[in-house]
């Protein structure tokens, strides 16, 4: 019993921590109010180091996974079965939590900031479609206002290790490196984050009060609420799709490891031994599981895609923004589909997506980020359960468009 309280701490530990240090700092700024102020350059110097290692991490994280995608091409059909319906389960969530919101609003109950928007809407459309697609250079690949570009810039750079075949073998393998290295260094620099984000929200409710509070606690309320609404009635139907009442019976009776070891470990990484012995034993083919299980930890985020909403619906709230606006919509849905490839299968990845979003947007970064980190944090657990459970119940679905109507019932009756 001890060993696995143990066990339990050591998974979530990080979380503990952040959650320790952002209390600790919001106990801070209560009782000493704007003298808080004197810690704030400890949040400035974390969110100064995650600013310098989030671009290189998003060009390695993007390019690698695309050029190591040379196997599963192979099979052609498959694979864009495989991305339809990643991509459907990623449109369907993200639609469902933006419905969410329109219904139960996150209403204004703090600004934290009257800097206006770095906006380009004095430029014509098409050169606001340049501006965010491209870059003048390649060095303003490099500048955090040109996510967008690097993403595409990232992309094209891993089709074109694909296309180089034997001859770009080593550079694949750097990507790869890279890859690792940049996640490394990403864990390092986030041991600072109770420290860091202590910090920033000592100084938060120093100077903008308690209420702050109050902007955080409906948006978690709703989106765990949803989320779990989405895990019981969406998989539920799912399943139903993919093999009648059969395939609901045996999709809930072998996913409950899957599903534990996701809340457990917090990463999408972690959970693929647990989702490939699943899908084993739902008599998905081997052809199939081996691609859409490791192909749907990196990939496939229905939970991120829904974590991306209801961030974004915070951060416009906070702003004192209209988030029901059909065009801020569409995007939010546009980046939630982006956020699902970017976000590498490690505990916390959607960092990534909260700095393309605020970029997008146009929010200033210093203010946004650290609110879309907290939020992130403690949707995190609720979030990796949809990502790597999602990727069970896909695999159900890409069996079904693959092998007909029959092929569940066939291997289970004699």
């Amino acid at each position: 019993m001890i060993k696995e309280k143990n066990n339990l701490f050591k998974t979530y530990s990080s979380i503990i921590w952040l959650l320790c240090g952002i209390s600790a700092g919001s106990i801070l700024g209560l009782v000493f109010g704007k003298d808080v102020e004197i810690i704030k350059p400890l949040g400035d110097i974390f969110l100064n180091l995650l600013f310098t290692a989030i671009i290189p991490l998003i060009f390695f994280t993007i390019a690698s996974s695309i050029s190591n995608l040379e196997r599963s091409e192979k099979l052609g059909k498959l694979f864009v079965v495989v991305i339809g319906v990643f991509l459907s389960t990623v449109i369907i969530s993200a639609v469902l939590m933006i419905v969410a919101v329109l219904i139960f609003p996150i209403h204004q109950e703090i600004i934290i900031s009257k800097i206006p928007f770095e906006s380009i809407q004095d430029l014509s459309s098409g050169s606001q479609i340049t501006q965010l697609l491209t870059a003048n250079d390649f060095y303003e690949l490099l500048s955090r206002k040109s996510m967008l570009a690097l993403i595409i810039f990232s992309f094209l750079v891993g089709f074109a290790s694909l296309r180089s075949g034997e001859k770009g073998f080593s550079f694949r393998a750097f990507l790869t490196s890279g890859d690792e290295v940049m996640k490394q260094l990403l864990h390092i620099i986030m041991k600072m984050a109770p420290i860091g984000l202590g910090a920033y929200f000592a100084y938060q409710v120093g100077i903008f009060g308690p209420q702050l509070f109050g902007a955080y606690a409906k948006p978690l309320g709703l989106y765990y609420a949803v989320c779990a609404f989405y895990f019981i009635v969406f998989f539920t139907f799912y399943a139903f799709v993919a093999g009648g009442k059969l395939g609901i019976k045996v999709f809930w009776s072998n996913n409950i490891t899957p599903a534990l070891t996701a809340l457990g470990t917090c990463s999408s990484i972690a959970t693929i031994p647990a989702n490939l012995e699943a899908t084993t034993k739902m008599h998905i083919p081997s052809y199939i599981r081996n691609i859409a299980i490791p192909l749907g930890a990196p990939l496939h985020k229905d939970g991120s895609s829904m974590s991306s909403v209801i961030k974004i619906a915070v951060i416009f709230a906070i702003f004192g923004k209209d988030f029901t606006d059909p065009y801020v919509l569409l995007v939010a849905l546009g980046i939630t589909i982006i956020v699902s490839v970017v976000e590498g299968g490690i505990p916390n990845g959607g960092y990534i997506g909260e700095i393309l979003a605020i970029t997008i947007y146009g929010f200033p970064m210093e203010q946004a980020l650290p609110a879309a980190m907290i939020v992130g944090t403690l949707v995190d657990p609720m979030a990796t359960l949809l990502n790597a459970n999602g990727d069970v119940v896909s695999a159900m679905l890409i069996t079904r468009i693959s092998e007909g109507k029959k092929w569940l019932s066939s291997q289970l009756v004699p």
